[in-house]
């Protein structure tokens, strides 16, 4: 056998320290080459997994209640069907609406452009230039937008019948995961801890992030709402799905209501929109919402930074919704049940204050 250098107790030949970390990494890079390569699979996969794990507590208490086993799998499966069929159905009505507004926007579109151009001309932009770029741009394309748009949706449908069937089969295993996780614990008790600890932490995450994500989305839909800007459903559950995307999810959220706002009512009104979302999203998402995350989860503020960036990067756009749990997940097989790797922990998590 063979260990690293310097290892305490370890028999065998040891190897360079260096060779230990370059093999680790070309390891880690083998790995999450894989990952990346099955994206499609793992991503629905871990979310069913998340969705489950955090409405766990429903089955409990159903089964302190004195319900049986097989009913209580079978209210939370229902539960959650009902969940996402209604944000499903919403979602599909709202993007269908909006696939009938936009090409409606195309005469506005070139509209804006030429003034917007006209102005760059008073820089020192060009005619010639000017033609070219006003030549280059098609208002059409708004009406490309809406049939993928609606694309979208029909590959929502697969996706969503493949989510279906794992939450199925894993809220079934659920019901015997403590079982499992106490048979972990005679053998191996900090794996246990581990694994508790991610089901935790994911549980807080989840509940705080939806919590001010409904708050947000409400506050959202009724501020588009009495200002008139088309979409205002769609839009605010935009805002609560882009709620759970750490730190940037304001600036995606607040996006498209802001252009369409543009569209359909001017300059004054996109200027009305993005203060109104600047009031309401950046304060609790920007300034409040955080302090309570770092509270839940223990991660620092740049380790969800770069968490987002490694996961959507991993998995796509899925990652970015799942980039704090996963994290949470990653530093529970990686850091948590390995006794020797518990100093990475104090390089992960947000600093305690009352630590100075």
């Amino acid at each position: 056998p063979i260990s690293p250098e310097g290892e305490p107790g370890a028999g065998g030949t040891p190897l360079p320290r260096a060779l230990v970390v370059l093999l680790g990494a070309a390891a880690a890079v083998v790995v999450l080459a894989g990952v990346q390569a099955v994206a499609w699979f793992a991503g629905p996969v871990f979310l069913a997994l998340v969705v489950v794990i955090t409405l766990d507590p429903v089955r409990t208490w159903l089964l302190r209640k004195g319900w049986p086993r097989w009913l209580t799998v079978t209210v939370l499966v229902v539960t959650v069907y009902l969940v996402l069929l209604a944000f499903f159905l919403v979602m599909v009505v709202s993007v269908a609406q909006l696939s009938t507004l936009l090409p409606g926007y195309t005469g506005r579109v070139d509209e804006l452009l030429h003034d917007g151009l006209a102005v760059l001309g008073r820089f020192g932009v060009g005619e010639p230039e000017l033609r070219a770029v006003l030549s280059s741009l098609d208002a059409g394309k708004l009406v490309g937008l809406a049939g993928s748009l609606l694309a979208g949706v029909g590959g929502l449908v697969t996706n969503l019948a493949f989510l279906f069937a794992l939450l199925l089969f894993l809220s079934a295993e659920t019901a015997w995961a403590g079982q499992r996780l106490g048979r972990i614990a005679r053998d191996r008790p900090w794996i246990s801890a581990a694994l508790r600890g991610f089901a935790t932490g994911t549980r807080r995450y989840l509940l705080v992030t939806t919590v001010f994500g409904g708050l947000v989305a409400a506050l959202d839909t009724a501020a588009l709402a009495l200002l008139g800007v088309p979409g205002a459903v769609l839009w605010g559950l935009l805002a609560f799905v882009t709620n759970y995307i750490p730190n940037v999810g304001f600036v995606i959220g607040v996006a498209p209501p802001a252009v369409i706002a543009l569209l359909d009512g001017g300059w004054r009104s996109l200027l009305v929109v993005l203060v109104v979302y600047a009031a309401l999203n950046f304060v609790v998402q920007s300034l409040i919402q955080p302090r309570f995350v770092a509270g839940s989860v223990g991660l620092s503020t740049l380790v969800t930074v770069l968490a987002l960036v490694f996961w959507t990067w991993l998995l796509g756009p899925l990652g970015a919704v799942l980039a704090v749990p996963a994290t949470l997940l990653a530093k529970a097989l990686l850091v948590d049940v390995d006794p020797r790797a518990r100093w990475a922990d104090a390089l992960l998590s947000a600093p305690r204050r009352d630590e100075g």
